[in-house]
């Protein structure tokens, strides 16, 4: 009954908000609970009343075709080329050559296995396992590490990784089939499933450009009708998977037919518009995209795991497999992934090509490696007929994956995911770096400070009792006390580790007004990626604590001046130069008034150190001198031009602030909605 399938979607969508609420209260995984109760949804399901609860299903074409686009998306929208770019050869080489290793070691050391245990199964059918658990899944793991505080580098590796071999693993599972049900050829069949490889790759990649630019363009052309472009962000997800696979259907060149991977093409394309389309879109729809993709990602991801936890339950209840085999080929799964790890980053380092990746990461990487929705949707698409001639079992090819695939997602989801933070501990990949131990001891002496500063307006208002007044001042004063202490062992650089702690809040300063700038056209979108790539750069830098900038002053004087140096923009108009060195200074002057201010607030508690404090202020006036002299440099050159955009740029300010002051005057309730319709309507807004 359709009732009873709508209520089943609902009723596993509010079992899944209070697992979510579970999962933050007991700090276990929330996937890992989502799979435990869609185990325990099964018995519960046949109680006669609440029979429903199982009748929304997972099904292959649900997931390829409507869940799998959605988390492609979500998490390919908000990566960043650039730090992708920085890091490619490792991201590649995990990707690719790690999940063959793997694929490859799981296939032959999994075939000698199960022969040891008398259990004859072809090399082929072990590959093909190999190829469908080599995938990785970053959806829990990355929560995990970043409530655990795991780098960022390291991070976006792993998330790099896990978007990236979805592709290779899926097409290297296509390949598998295919081989299993025409045969096996020799070299024909191998050149053959190199190419077809190569073309599923680089096809998707291709057409995954295509369809982010077309689509980019698209939210540029109707920019400013926020629902249009809220739509077409939903629309480059699924359509370019579902072109792709109609590409991968229809088209053939002198007989052979195109396949191209739809979850490279959607990854590619979901980048392009992460990374270029964004910058087209509305303000507030760009504010928004982050929370309204996040929301379908985080509904997506409980349905998956909690009907992945229904599905195993029902699969694998009339499997004939021994217990001790599968736990054989689960073991050979774990030591694939180290070997596969070890190698591909040990390559790495030797060409040295990108920063080395330390052994904690790769042991974190070689542990934290889960499997989810892409080995669930592949093993779903095995064809129930598959057979080989030397398939002598009662059980189908199927049902013997199945059967490994469970046991390897579950020993994944209930043993590696709920010991990573333990793991992160245990290699020591969460200690603080100078400036975040600094930060955590002011920002507690900080929090303590206003404490007790409120505990004294308490008492003046007379909301508390004098007891209670001296019972909340001895605590929090004994607390400031104690984090004071712990501060003074630690025994850190106080000046280089506040300056490093303002570094990053003037830096901050600059990105929210540098975004202000750009959202209300007082720059274009050159000059603001110019500007936020110097800045996220410099961030990234000063997180790192790179030797190079021990100093402000010997990072001014440097070459690489990230405020002046001469930037080249191929084709640039003349006045682009004034431009950008006119955003620079409004940059240095909210960073200036902002320090004035923190002057005079409890912030200082934190950077109290006077000579950082004013090494920092002293560039930033040196810096806003520069960027003044520049300017007039540039002026001189293009007066006429500049003039103009001087005219343009007053012009468009004038109307923001006047849009601004009405619609407060609207929001205080001071005017009526029928006189904002009649004044915004006037006055052109």
């Amino acid at each position: 009954m359709e009732l009873d399938l709508y209520l089943s979607i609902f009723t596993l969508m509010f079992v899944a908000l209070g697992l979510n609420l579970l999962a933050v209260k007991t700090k276990i995984p929330y996937t890992v609970l989502l799979v435990i109760a869609g185990s325990c949804l099964v018995p519960i399901s046949q109680i006669e009343t609440l029979s429903f609860i199982t009748q929304f299903q997972l099904t292959p074409e649900l997931l390829f075709f409507i869940f799998l686009p959605v988390l492609i998306f979500e998490s390919a929208y908000n990566m960043k080329i650039r730090t992708i770019r920085e890091n490619k050869f490792i991201i590649s080489l995990l990707a690719i050559v790690g999940l063959l290793i793997s694929t490859f070691f799981i296939g032959y050391i999994g075939h000698w296995v199960f022969g040891l245990m008398g259990f004859d199964i072809p090399v082929l059918v072990t590959l093909l396992f190999g190829a469908i658990i080599s995938a990785t899944d970053p959806v829990a793991v990355l929560a995990l590490f970043k409530e655990y505080g795991a780098p960022k580098r390291l991070t976006l590796i792993f998330e790099g990784e896990s978007l990236f071999n979805d592709g290779t693993s899926f097409a290297l599972f296509l390949i598998l089939i295919t081989v299993i049900q025409d045969g096996f050829h020799g070299f024909e069949t191998i050149s053959a499933g190199l190419l077809s490889f190569s073309v599923m790759i680089f096809g998707g990649l291709l057409f995954g450009l295509f369809m982010g630019f077309l689509f980019s363009k698209l939210i540029q052309w109707v920019k400013g009708h926020e629902h249009l472009e809220i739509t077409l962000t939903l629309l480059v997800a699924h359509f370019t998977f579902l072109l792709a696979e109609v590409i991968s259907e229809k088209w053939h060149i002198n007989g052979y037919e195109i396949h191209i991977s739809s979850i490279i093409a959607t990854l590619v394309a979901s980048l392009v518009v992460g990374n270029y389309g964004r910058f087209k879109m509305s303000a507030g729809v760009e504010k928004y995209m982050s929370k309204f993709w996040g929301y379908f990602a985080f509904i997506a991801n409980s349905l998956v795991f909690m009907l992945m936890g229904l599905l195993f339950v029902r699969l694998s209840v009339s499997l004939h497999i021994a217990i001790l085999p599968i736990l054989a080929i689960v073991a050979v799964v774990i030591v694939a992934r180290a070997v596969s790890i070890y190698i591909s980053v040990g390559i790495a380092n030797q060409i040295k090509s990108e920063k080395n990746i330390p052994q904690n990461w790769q042991h974190l990487l070689s542990w934290g490696s889960l499997r989810g929705s892409i080995a669930v949707i592949m093993v779903l698409l095995i064809p129930d007929d598959l057979t080989l001639a030397k398939w002598h079992y009662d059980f189908s090819i199927k049902d013997f994956i199945i059967a490994i695939t469970v046991a390897s997602i579950y020993f994944s989801l209930l043993i590696k995911a709920t010991t990573i933070g333990a793991v992160i501990r245990f290699l020591k990949i969460d200690v603080l770096m100078p400036y975040e131990k600094l930060g955590y001891y002011k920002s507690k002496a900080l929090i303590y400070h206003d404490l007790m500063e409120k505990i004294n307006e308490l008492e003046k208002g007379h909301q508390i009792s004098p007891q209670q007044y001296d019972t909340f001042t001895n605590d929090y004063l004994n607390r400031y006390r104690q984090v004071k202490n712990q501060f003074q062992e630690e025994k850190i650089d106080n000046s280089h580790t506040v300056e490093n702690i303002l570094r990053l809040y003037t830096l901050g300063i600059q990105k929210r007004e540098l975004k202000r700038m750009f959202q209300y056209d007082e720059i274009d979108e050159v000059i603001y990626k110019k500007n936020l790539l110097i800045l996220e750069t410099q961030t990234e830098r000063v997180e790192q604590d790179a030797p190079e900038l021990g100093s402000l002053n010997s990072y001014v004087s440097s070459k690489a001046s990230y405020f002046f140096n001469q930037i080249k923009l191929q084709k640039h108009k003349p006045e682009d130069l004034y431009l950008y060195y006119r955003a620079q200074y409004a940059l240095i002057n909210k960073v200036l008034d902002e320090m004035d201010t923190l002057k005079e607030s409890s912030l200082m508690e934190i950077f109290d150190n006077t000579h950082a404090f004013d090494n920092v202020l002293s560039i930033y006036k040196y810096l806003k001198e520069r960027a003044g002299e520049q300017m007039k440099t540039e002026l001189q050159k293009n007066k006429g031009s500049v003039d103009q955009l001087n005219q343009q740029a007053a012009e468009i300010l004038l109307h923001t602030a006047q849009h601004d002051t009405l619609k407060e005057l609207h929001s205080h309730k001071i005017i009526t909605s029928k006189l904002y319709v009649l004044l915004r309507t006037e006055l052109g807004d």
